[in-house]
């Protein structure tokens, strides 16, 4: 038998067991509510059963731990153990994991660690898969604000188990100036010269990154200075014949020269992003990774 499920070695800076318990109680009161009617109408409660995770399609699996304190939740004497290591890879048929204790406790915890489980899985493994196509141009794959309500640390969690990167968790860790900033401050110079203001009142570093639209953006911003990194939008486009052109991106990172970090976004995925990260950029970002989750297919199947 596998060692029993424990906490992971280290968790993610953002996110910690109470936090996490915290929101599970949440997500439980939500589902059961006052009961679980089905399960307390057909099972009786002194029966036991265990249960098999079984990954139905290849992937990464993400989110062990969290389903391990959802069921420790419902039932602390509740005992989940699993083959896999949250990040791992899977193919489809692998069991990996098991849980064993009171059938109407793995009933109602059921749903909602195997929502979870999906959801986390699905964001890991479109990262894996986008990590590993621009892996060799050295290319960093970023995450956005463009998750899921209430789970975003979970959404965040996930990509960085599929090897991405987490960018800025929200409003509050980065100076992101984007162009209706821009355009309410007056002026890109005006957005940059206030941001200045701002991050000098703080009582700590904070990275600041501006937009640019076009060349002559980036040609304004590279006069002013004093950004950490330029957020290159759309500068790779999509023709009418269905070709990319990602000439205009080659040239903005040509003319940037390392001064500032780059990230490009806009129409990227899979079928897009090597040619993307050959033009030298930094930086990926790609919402798709957490606001289009595909959930990765598994399921939980119960013995007596």
């Amino acid at each position: 038998m596998p060692a029993e499920a424990t906490s992971p070695a280290t968790w993610p800076p953002y996110l910690d067991e109470s936090t996490l318990d915290t929101l599970i109680q949440q997500w439980l009161a939500e589902d059961i509510g006052s009961g679980d009617v089905t399960t307390e109408a057909t099972v009786p409660p002194e029966r036991q059963a265990r249960g098999l995770f079984l990954a139905k399609a290849g992937g990464i699996i993400a989110g062990l731990q969290v389903a391990t304190r959802i069921f420790q939740q419902v039932d602390p004497n509740v005992r989940v153990y699993w083959h896999q290591a949250d990040g791992s890879p899977v193919t489809a048929g692998t069991i990996f994991g098991t849980v064993e204790g009171a059938a109407q406790s793995l009933l109602m915890a059921e749903r909602l660690a195997l929502n979870l489980l999906q959801r986390m899985s699905g964001i890991a493994t479109a990262t894996h898969r986008l990590v590993e196509r621009v892996r060799p141009y050295g290319t960093k794959v970023l995450d956005t604000r463009k998750t899921a309500p209430g789970l975003r640390l979970l959404d965040k969690w996930a990509v960085r188990l599929g090897g991405g990167v987490n960018h800025r968790l929200g409003l509050y860790d980065m100076i992101l100036i984007k162009d209706n900033h821009i355009a309410a401050a007056g002026g890109i110079r005006e957005a940059i010269e206030a941001a200045h203001r701002y991050r000098a009142q703080r009582p700590h570093p904070i990275p600041i990154e501006i937009e640019a639209h076009s060349l002559e953006d980036v040609d304004a911003i590279l006069a002013i200075g004093g950004v950490d990194w330029i957020l290159l939008d759309n500068f790779a486009q999509r023709l009418p014949d269905g070709t990319l052109n990602v000439a205009p991106l080659r040239e903005a990172v040509q003319r940037i020269n390392g001064r500032f970090y780059t990230e490009a976004s806009g129409n990227i995925s899979l079928e897009t992003a090597e040619a993307i990260a050959a033009t030298g950029v930094d930086a990926i970002s790609c919402g798709a990774l957490t606001h289009s989750v595909q959930a990765l297919d598994l399921s939980l199947e119960l013995t007596l």
